[in-house]
């Protein structure tokens, strides 16, 4: 039977304000805003893309009240002035013209969390707070005549918001940031009328929350709170609960329910590793003691975002990178193709990882985030003949595109699945995502003009090759092999795309090479368990990876008991295990069973070096360059849309 997602679909209210359904785009910074901190019509064509696809309720990322005590980061949004209004009338009328709705996410600021310190001026918090960055730096007790003019800088922006058009506000009070840090006892020491008791320490939030609504008549204010902290000494849920009560006494509309902390970051961006729903609980949490509605979010994918709203665990679902990944989410829930949802893989790379540096939003696979009105898929003038060999990533997206263009697409593979090295090395439940993009692709096929071509295996010299006006070759990469090691061809060595291919291993295996591929084996083989160790030759193990998923690996790894053996190098193996010399240069034995090979790659260049001379051929992902599998997509996108 298909699900038809009718409690996700169907009609909300938030305060005064009808939503046509229970969709949020969560709030995510965009970082495409002017150096200044107003909007751009880059920013304002992506939300609208959203709304667009069917969302009840578009949400903007952080929004800076007040430039008085901290400096908002060059590139997010500030509306503390005038300035700001023609962007965000701009932002309202856009969304409106195509049906939907928008709120503004409203931050008082960053408080000891904030990215830079200023030498000319202490940051600042409820109480002398280390900075989270430079811990040698104390923060200054904001005083209480610096709390009023904050609160009335809320005002402010919600009075400039209304004039412009805006539907509803948000308080942007989670993460350990300057509302949250004033409601933690663990960062909130103060003896005045606002430290102390939870009322107290919720005085200042209260006192925005009341500003914003006398400025902002009939529109809805709802909150983020962080309802576990995720780390020792932060907020636990009972505290989250009494916090709650308070807010909503306030007058607050709608809560939104999160977890995590800058000392628990990968909660506030999951990653695959933490599954799906993994902060449903705080919305549940907070559902036993509140009133008003209550948003779920964190990794939710259309079948939880159901099942939490249906059991009366949450009234909305905030869907943020989903909705970055698929802006039409709700739209073919609506129309039944809930197969057509293109699955975000949580990898965090080109969207939070692009925040970590002041870049603009992206997204591993969809190339078209931040660049709505650019990249607009259109029919080419000339209908060409595109053959792509190499059915990974790369080579699919490129398919599919050149074929959304209207050109005739054959895709070689020679393998007896699509996917390339996506399709083994998908088979960890943790990253079951990445499996389904796979699907997702063979789904779009199935109405292009796309021929699969199976166990077909192209050299330079094909037949197939014949007439083609385009050949995209994405032929991906090999596996570094050092044959300098002896033993390293020993029976009891196996590959590690052969492992994620069903080759069998033993009880206890070593892991040779700590990176990304190496490491997510290592966990889904405790998680098995099976008794692991992991020898890289590097200080860290899996080193290039974004800091935020790498924080969840890591402790994952050390929860399963994974031994890692950083700057080790392989010398040796043999059939007990492998030898390796530490960095004192002294050697060391590890006893295995399996030795799981996972050095790393190196681009398969064979095919696009013999077809160097041939015009119109077109080289991409692993066989040009070894990258993760957003750049692959993002080339492949590209691609064909330069055809």
């Amino acid at each position: 039977m298909t699900a038809t997602f009718e409690h996700v679909l169907a009609p909300g209210r938030i305060g005064s304000l009808d939503l046509p359904n229970r969709v949020a785009l969560a709030p995510m910074g965009t970082e495409m805003g002017t150096h200044e901190g107003l909007i751009t019509e880059r920013e304002i064509a992506y939300y609208t893309e959203r709304a667009k696809g069917g969302t009840g309720l578009v949400m903007t990322g952080i929004s800076a009240v007040s430039q008085d005590y901290e400096v908002i980061n060059p590139g997010l949004c500030r509306v503390d002035t005038d300035a700001a209004l023609p962007g965000l009338t701009a932002l309202a009328e856009s969304v409106h013209r195509v049906g939907g709705k928008i709120s503004l996410q409203l931050t008082a600021g960053l408080g000891r969390n904030i990215n830079n310190v200023d030498p000319d001026r202490l940051p600042i918090s409820a109480s002398d707070n280390p900075h989270y960055s430079h811990p040698e730096v104390l923060c200054r007790p904001l005083e209480t005549h610096e709390i009023q003019v904050i609160v009335q800088r809320h005002a402010e922006a919600a009075a400039r918001a209304a004039a412009a058009g805006i539907d509803a506000l948000d308080i942007h009070g989670h993460t350990g940031y300057l509302v949250d840090q004033f409601m933690s006892p663990v960062w909130n020491r103060r003896t005045d009328e606002y430290g102390g008791s939870t009322e107290n320490r919720c005085r200042f939030a209260v006192e925005i929350i009341r500003a914003v609504k006398a400025a902002a008549p009939g529109l809805p204010v709802s909150f983020r709170l962080s309802v576990d902290h995720r780390f020792e000494g932060g907020r636990t849920v009972e505290e989250s609960k009494k916090i709650a009560v308070v807010l909503e006494a306030a007058g607050l509309d709608l809560l939104i329910a999160d977890d995590g902390s800058y000392e628990a970051m990968d909660y506030v961006f999951p990653p695959y590793y933490l599954g799906d729903a993994c902060m449903a609980p705080a919305a549940k949490a907070m559902k036993e003691v509140l009133s008003i509605p209550v948003m779920a979010v964190g990794n939710l994918t259309p079948e939880n975002a159901e099942a939490v709203i249906a059991a009366g665990e949450a009234d909305f679902a905030g869907i943020g990178r989903g909705l970055i990944a698929d802006p039409e989410w709700a739209n073919k829930l609506r129309e039944g193709r809930r197969g057509d949802v293109r699955p975000c893989i949580r990898c965090n790379a080109m969207c939070v990882g692009h925040a970590f540096f002041a870049e603009a939003l992206g997204c591993a696979v969809n190339a078209q985030v931040g660049f709505e009105r650019e990249r607009v898929l259109q029919i080419a003038p000339r209908p060409k003949h595109v053959v792509v060999v190499g059915g990974g990533p790369g080579g699919l997206e490129a398919a599919r595109v050149a074929a959304l263009r209207g050109h005739r697409v054959d895709l070689y593979e020679k393998g007896t699945n699509l996917g390339g090295v996506l399709w083994p090395a998908a088979t960890p439940e943790f990253k079951k995502e990445l499996r389904g993009m796979v699907g997702w692709w063979e789904r779009q096929f199935a109405t292009l003009p796309v021929t699969v071509h199976l166990g077909t295996e192209i050299a330079a010299d094909s037949p197939e090759l014949d007439g083609a006006d385009a050949v995209v070759v994405a032929t991906g990469s090999l596996p570094v092999v050092p044959r300098s090691i002896p033993g390293i061809d020993g029976d009891n060595v196996v590959e590690v795309l052969d492992f994620h291919l069903g080759t069998p291993v033993g009880q206890r295996v070593v892991v040779a090479g700590g990176g990304l591929s190496g490491a997510d084996s290592a966990l889904e083989l405790a998680q098995a368990g099976h008794e692991v160790t992991i020898v890289e030759m590097a200080s860290e193990i899996a080193k290039d990876m974004i800091v935020i998923n790498r924080i969840t690996l890591l402790r994952q790894l050390a929860e399963h008991r994974v031994r890692i053996l950083t700057e080790h190098t392989v010398t040796a193996v043999d059939e007990k295990g492998l030898t390796a010399t530490g960095p004192d240069g002294e050697e060391i034995h590890v006893d295995a069973d399996t030795v799981l090979s996972a050095f790393g790659v190196r681009p398969n260049t064979a095919l696009p070096d013999a077809l160097a001379d041939r015009p119109n051929v077109i080289p991409l992902g692993d066989c040009v360059k070894p990258a993760k599998v957003g750049e692959a997509i993002n080339a492949g996108f590209l691609a064909a849309f330069a055809l």
